[in-house]
């Protein structure tokens, strides 16, 4: 490993929604990767996963607001203005903010010289989880202290972010990234096309660390007769499709004894409950909100199914590869989803699970093909079992990441 430190930028430092990225630079700390995280957001969650505790890098906080910090914010700009990348970084927020003039990039920008002016000397590089604001910050940040960049790119960050945002930072002209990973072959495939050159793209799996979880439980064939307990873990947004599901719910019939948990918090956490209670299907429904690991993987071995009716939002956001899918399958917990972005690339319908479309009519006419049959759900949930762990395990994509970044601080590109 190279003895220079690297710069992490990540929106917000813990989050319960994003083990994806605990659990990666979890990880590079353990391969001997040295650095610090630098976080855009104070935490919000009330909760964390035992993941996070072990993670000892420092963390710094960058003002999530400019004006919370005016003074730490003015002598970090005047700090930035004699720094030797000052005029390149200021021609590329200048280009930036022509076509985007915003609170939020105003904002990445006085974020991005507090990053500058703060870092230590012995930091070599920066590297960004997500390509929308986070990697604003890094390039900026990186322009102003000439310094190479890369980044990890998700799903929101690509489907959501304008295409002349994605092109300059995929291209070296304009300062773009040495570097960037993302987690499907849907979204590499997108990126490439518009990076300067294909190879500055790398398709990295999250993978799952296995050694995180308990290893799964012989399971009892369900009797067709007794409850039916359903459970999906998720934020309660739009890309979600909890809309439909719980439309599907009150769509199952009267004869079966269904029940459904949904972890998870979210923006529309409110709708979805009141549409839950407008469809009279609340009392078989529990909302449990976040949880942390040991919780979630409770629920999975006291479940049935595990259902992510994901869905393309109206503004393109939409899901990668999620992470829960894996964690559903290190349990052999049978899944229902949809065939949303990258979901096919781990469930092959009616191998490893089931796909179906998003209609509610749909979703419960899938979730009753696993009721009727008590059989179905756990010889697929073998098969994802299966597959996880023989193609989708955490240490190549790691091993993968730890190399490229060494070859950045070093120099290499």
């Amino acid at each position: 490993m190279s003895a220079g430190t690297l710069a992490v930028v990540v929106k917000g430092w813990p989050r319960l929604s994003e083990t994806f990225i605990a659990q990666e630079l979890v990880a590079l700390e353990e391969a001997g990767l040295n650095f610090d995280i630098w976080s855009l957001r104070h935490p919000t969650d009330t909760k964390t996963h035992p993941l996070h505790d072990r993670l000892t890098a420092k963390v710094r906080y960058l003002p999530e607001y400019l004006r919370d910090e005016p003074r730490r914010v003015a002598q970090a700009m005047g700090v930035a203005v004699d720094l030797p990348g000052f005029d390149a970084a200021a021609a590329a927020y200048a280009a930036d903010v022509a076509r985007d003039d915003t609170p939020n990039r105003r904002r990445r920008w006085g974020q991005a010289c507090v990053m500058a002016a703060e870092l230590p000397g012995d930091v070599l590089g920066i590297y960004a989880h997500f390509l929308h604001t986070p990697s604003s910050v890094a390039r900026y940040a990186a322009i102003l202290r000439g310094l190479p960049w890369s980044f990890s790119a998700h799903a929101k960050d690509i489907w959501t972010s304008p295409e002349w945002d994605l092109r300059e930072k995929l291209s070296a002209a304009s300062h773009g990234a040495a570097f960037g990973v993302t987690c499907t072959g849907f979204g590499a495939a997108h990126l490439k096309k518009l990076a300067d050159d294909p190879d500055r793209v790398d398709l990295v799996y999250h993978g799952l660390d296995l050694d995180r979880f308990p290893t799964p439980t012989l399971r009892k064939q369900r009797a067709k007769d007794s409850p039916f307990r359903m459970m999906s873990v998720g934020r309660l947004v739009e890309k979600k499709g909890f809309d439909n599901l719980i439309d599907a719910l009150a769509l199952l019939p009267k004869s079966l004894d269904w029940y459904w948990t949904h972890i998870g918090g979210g923006t529309l956490d409110a709708q979805m409950r009141a549409r839950a209670d407008a469809a009279g299907v609340n009392a078989r429904i529990t909302w449990r909100g976040a949880c942390d690991q040991p919780e979630v993987i409770a629920q999975m071995r006291d479940s049935d199914l595990f259902v992510l009716p994901s869905r393309v939002a109206q503004d393109g956001d939409r899901d990668g590869l999620p992470n829960v899918l894996m964690e559903a399958a290190s349990q052999k917990l049978p899944i229902l989803s949809t065939p949303v972005s990258a979901i096919p690339e781990f469930i092959e319908n009616g191998r490893h699970g089931m796909l179906s479309d998003d209609a509610p009519s749909s979703l419960a006419m899938a979730m009753m093909l696993f009721a009727d049959d008590p059989a179905l759900g756990p010889a697929m949930a073998e098969k994802a079992y299966a597959r996880l762990s023989s193609e989708f395990t955490m240490a190549p994509g790691i091993d993968r990441i730890s190399r490229r970044l060494t070859q950045m601080l070093n120099g290499a590109g």
